[in-house]
């Protein structure tokens, strides 16, 4: 975290350096910043910092990636004939997560075309908390769970924690 507001102070400090105030250049200073911070990390001792960053990026990028498949099947969804549809809901057990971390999870989900998050449900006996997802089209339930379960959940764990 301390690490974060040295960026963005080095990112606000390249904004005032050049008088150009605007987001691109911004994003400039805050690479900038990130950068110089890399050169220093062994006099500041914080690599975690620079992980995170990583893993961030990572999702974005995972993100977009899915984005852009999820819009080439709905695009075929579209001219596909109504009877091959198979349409579902499919319950996929979560792990502990936190509220923030779920949010995230479950509005990635919801933003890529084809897929909607419904309903969270904890179960009273096991404490185990499964996400409904609404999916337009699947061809077995295990694969769904698992590209969730390898996709989305486990690079927002690895980018929040």
């Amino acid at each position: 975290m301390r690490l974060l507001v040295w960026n963005i102070f080095l990112a606000l400090l390249w904004v005032l350096m050049t008088e150009e105030f605007s987001a691109a250049n911004l994003l400039v200073g805050f690479g900038i910043g990130l950068v110089v911070l890399y050169m220093v990390r062994s006099v500041l001792q914080e690599r975690k910092y620079f992980t995170d960053f990583l893993d961030i990026i990572g999702l974005i990028f995972y993100f977009f990636v899915e984005l852009i498949i999820a819009n080439f099947r709905m695009a075929y969804y579209t001219v596909m004939p109504l009877n091959r549809m198979r349409p579902g809901v499919i319950s996929i057990p979560l792990e502990e997560m936190n509220e923030t971390e779920l949010t995230l999870l479950c509005n990635l989900i919801t933003l890529t075309p084809g897929t909607l998050s419904l309903d969270v449900m904890e179960d009273k006996e096991t404490g185990e908390r499964r996400l409904f997802v609404h999916v337009m089209w699947y061809r077995d339930t295990e694969s769904v769970r698992r590209e969730i379960k390898r996709g989305f959940e486990s690079r927002v764990l690895e980018a929040l924690r």
